[in-house]
């Protein structure tokens, strides 16, 4: 279910969020706020004398205080932001082996931030910082090897690392070694890291784990403790847990059906985004449910999402250009969407954009281009173009006159359903 595409995306939110953690943990400004509550002086002077007392500390060699001061040059607490400054700090508590600033230099070159971005100089930070026992940069590493970011792709080494981070209880790598698992099909297994990250409090496990629970992978289909998951990541603004969330309202899966609330979680992974969500809600406004009919409001939200490539938008928007309905009607640009839904390999755009070619709207006509477009939606088994695509073949349009394959695409529509191609089939003799 999860892609390796999935998987890099979340990687790359498991390594910034690693590197918040280190900050809040180790910022000067916690520290010094603990150590001078119920002063009287500003933030600015607590920070501005942490920064002195470590630079102090920091220029007697002391690898803890070079970390911070490096920290405090990067975020600007009782320093002017240095970018380089910070790097120089990072750079002399590592060279002491300091973990942290270990897996702070590997963050900077991962994303060049304060040097030029260089992946291979970040793995090498990585796995210092990792042997040393950092559970972060144990994550980090991880991920490197799984995605190929500066390093040979070697998913056995992503696992060993990430497996390394997540026995320590790091949540990000409990629920990168579940995604490793599920591509593996070790479903079981799968849950198990999930549940493990979720019940820390990690959206995106939960989100994982609500998506295990939903279709009955590694557990019994429980659509009520799915919902249950999906609502805990949606509270915290997981975009996908909201969309399935909104689908499980508007399904009544799990939960009583409710459009009110369906609109609302949809609406929000919408905004943020979610591009299956800003196509729900384009659907809802184009057809009126759950809200008031707003053709404008679906052009919108359909646009959104068929800019992001989500074939099934792009066919619903061609449906606003064909109507004229929030928008003009336009042929060549319904043609436009059409094309980049059918080479997605969307069926319905493939079979319509057949017709357009057959017919000559919007586009040049061509009898041959609508047999391929016919094809393969065909292939998929859209009965309406197996119908169309068993004419052709009887005809000699766009293709050689073919009996066999007339028949034989005839059948497949009429096994379908489909009366016209049923009545065909019945009296075809051609392929018997």
């Amino acid at each position: 279910m999860r892609s390796k595409a999935f998987f890099i995306i979340m990687a790359a939110l498991a390594l910034l969020a690693a590197f918040a953690l280190v900050v809040a943990v180790q910022n000067p400004e916690i520290r010094t706020k603990i150590a001078n509550y119920g002063s009287d002086e500003s933030t600015e002077e607590i920070n501005a004398k942490a920064a002195e007392r470590m630079a102090k500390m920091a220029e007697q060699g002391a690898a803890s205080a070079q970390y911070l001061l490096g920290e405090s040059y990067f975020h600007g607490k009782g320093v002017k932001q240095d970018y380089a400054e910070g790097i120089k700090w990072f750079k002399k508590a590592a060279a002491q082996g300091n973990e942290k600033a270990q897996n702070a230099l590997g963050n900077c070159y991962s994303y060049g931030i304060g040097v030029p971005k260089d992946l291979a100089e970040a793995v090498k930070w990585y796995k210092m910082a990792a042997e040393r026992g950092m559970p972060e940069a144990q994550n980090n590493l991880g991920v490197c090897y799984y995605s190929g970011i500066g390093v040979a792709q070697d998913y056995g080494e992503a696992e060993k690392w990430c497996k390394k981070a997540a026995d320590q209880g790091l949540s990000a790598a409990q629920n990168n070694i579940g995604d490793i698992y599920f591509s593996a099909k070790k479903y079981t297994e799968a849950v198990n890291c999930y549940k493990l990250a979720a019940e820390q409090g990690l959206a995106k496990a939960q989100t994982n784990l609500g998506n295990c629970y939903y279709l009955g992978f590694g557990a019994a289909q429980d659509y009520a403790e799915a919902v249950k998951w999906y609502r805990k990541a949606a509270e915290q603004g997981d975009a996908d847990a909201q969309n399935h969330l909104a689908n499980c309202y508007i399904d009544g899966q799990g939960v009583a059906k409710n459009e009110k609330e369906a609109i609302k979680w949809c609406r929000k992974a919408a905004e943020q985004g979610c591009a299956e969500a800003q196509n729900h809600l384009g659907n809802c406004y184009y057809f009126g449910f759950g809200l008031a009919q707003d053709y404008a409001e679906a052009v919108k939200w359909l646009r959104k999402a068929a800019e992001q490539g989500r074939a099934e938008a792009q066919y619903d928007l061609v449906i606003c250009y064909d109507s004229g309905n929030g928008v003009d009607e336009n042929a060549a640009e319904a043609v436009k969407w059409y094309r980049k839904a059918a080479e997605q390999g969307y069926a319905e755009a493939q079979y319509a954009l057949g017709n357009c070619c057959y017919s000559g709207s919007g586009v040049e006509q061509n009898d041959a281009e609508a047999v391929k477009l016919y094809k393969k939606a065909a292939e998929q088994g859209h009965a309406e173009a197996q119908y169309e695509l068993a004419k052709c073949f009887c005809s000699g349009k766009g293709v050689k006159i073919d009996l066999a394959e007339a028949g034989k695409w005839f059948r497949k529509a009429a096994e379908q359903g489909h009366e016209k191609a049923q009545k065909a089939a019945e009296n075809f003799i051609g392929g018997r």
